[in-house]
């Protein structure tokens, strides 16, 4: 085999490893939300408890997703994957037994912890193995089976437990991570960040910070807004993620450099993910419900209906990732984001107890462009505007900015929902999803906006200091 056909074949093994294993990660997010009825009746557990078995993962996902990049850089990027593949796959298997529902609760704080070590490090291994001149499609690929992932967990979740049974929701991670994990061993090479160094001070800044913010969002519905336990967490994260910030300015070498913020291209892309996804998450997370709860749909039923809108990053995403390569990835990510907002606000417009499912047709069909049209470039929009020993830190800030954005999204829809409407009979429902949609609008239109401060054609990173050369990857 010559270097050209083991280049290529390099490649296309580092694209299906790390497009399945991101596709589990992203799985996770929201495939519990449909199957909730059955746990509660299988395991027990009250509202407060149902709402953690979501919650457990996103809290522990996000909070960790940084550390999870900078130990990778340190002690070896694929060493690191297959860890926390395995953690990941155990803890599904663990899910899947779980006897009660605090057991459950516990072993999805497990997965969120594998999932944050993994999937920061797919993106990094991906970018390694790609060729530039074609990172962009791989990059698309990429993003097309992870957005795919997102928006198809409720379908996902409901058809399996319809089916079969809720535990089966985790029992499907478990062929699939054993299969990856010697396919991983073999076939991805070991990297390293040059240099690297676990940054202590700035790892616990941001973890603690993390943790008050994301627990603060996620128990800001059943606790309220104004309670002490609420508000202390978002205020203590909010100031221990300011100290991070300031760490990140003054340290020699911190764990995710603010200097980077000063780039146009790191900080539009980052700013616009995060506000995309509280859009999305939110939305996805009103409109599933509204399909079973209003129109009456079964779970898988509400899915396939939702599949023009969930379904489009699989077939548009991989073309955008090559305009992305021909035109630059602004263009596409500010249409995208646009098309996706325009989707959101017509869905608000016909929401409706008697919505036919012609009048949301539309609505769905540009919104699910929009989202493939963003997710494709987005990633190589973060990977390119940082040197390539800073994209393993960069890609895990770049995932904790949109988890927060997700939990962010989901807790300020739900409360405008409880404001305005309620779960009393489908005129209330409709009166309370469509204030919340239109706010997930708009903030996928401020996420537009923000795509706008990136460079209209990204120039090459800045190149690598000697000193960060010194240390070479290691093959396989």
């Amino acid at each position: 085999m010559n270097q050209h056909t083991a280049g290529r074949s390099g490649a296309v093994w580092a694209l299906v490893i790390t497009s399945v294993a991101g596709f589990m990660a992203a799985l996770d997010n929201l495939v519990v939300t449909t199957a909730l009825p059955s746990i509660r009746q299988s395991l027990g557990g009250g509202l407060a408890e149902l709402e953690w078995t979501v919650n457990a993962y996103t809290l522990t996902f996000a909070v960790l997703l940084m550390l999870g990049a900078a130990l990778g850089d340190r002690f070896g990027r694929r060493r690191l994957f297959l860890t926390g593949l395995a953690v990941f796959t155990g803890a599904s298997a663990a899910a899947a037994l779980s006897p009660g529902i605090n057991e459950l609760i516990a072993f999805r704080a497990v997965q969120g912890v594998g999932a944050a070590i993994m999937m920061p490090l797919t993106l990094t291994l991906l970018t390694a193995a790609v060729p530039p001149a074609r990172r962009g499609a791989a990059l698309g690929i990429f993003s097309a089976v992870t957005g795919l992932a997102v928006a198809s967990g409720p379908l996902i979740g409901g058809s399996l437990t319809e089916h079969l049974s809720w535990q089966w929701i985790f029992w499907l991670n478990v062929p699939v991570g054993v299969a990856l994990l010697p396919l991983a061993r073999l076939r991805l090479t070991e990297s390293y960040a040059p240099d690297a160094r676990l940054d202590v001070p700035g790892t616990l800044l941001v973890s603690g910070g993390l943790f008050g913010i994301v627990y603060g969002l996620v128990t800001a519905n059943s606790d309220g807004w104004t309670s002490p336990t609420v508000l202390g967490a978002l205020i203590a994260g909010a100031a221990l993620m300011a100290g991070f910030v300031r760490h990140g300015f003054r340290a020699k070498r911190p764990m995710l450099p603010m200097r980077l913020f000063r780039d146009r291209a790191f900080f539009g892309i980052n700013m616009a993910s995060m506000l995309m996804f509280l859009g999305m998450f939110g939305s996805i997370f009103l409109l599933s419900q509204y399909f079973q709860g209003v129109l009456g749909y079964s779970p898988t039923e509400a899915g396939l209906r939702m599949l023009p809108w969930t379904g489009m990053p699989m077939l548009v995403a991989p073309v955008a990732g090559m305009l992305s390569d021909r035109f630059g990835g602004r263009p596409v990510v500010v249409a995208g984001l646009a098309l996706q907002a325009v989707g959101l606000a017509f869905f608000a417009l016909v929401v409706a107890p008697d919505a036919s499912y012609a009048s949301q047709l539309p609505g769905l069909i540009v919104g699910g462009v929009g989202m493939a049209l963003y997710f494709a470039p987005a990633a190589g929009l973060v990977m390119s505007s940082v040197r390539p020993a800073e994209q393993g830190i960069a890609s895990g800030a770049n995932n904790a900015l949109r988890e927060v954005g997700g939990a962010l999204g989901v807790a300020v829809l739900a409360t405008v929902f409880s404001a305005q409407g309620g779960y009393d009979s489908a005129r209330s429902f409709t009166d309370g999803t469509v204030p919340a949609v239109w706010i997930g609008a708009s903030a996928v239109a401020l996420a537009t906006v923000a795509a706008l401060l990136i460079p209209r054609r990204r120039s090459k990173p800045a190149p690598e200091p000697v000193a960060a050369r010194k240390r070479a990857p290691v093959a396989a």
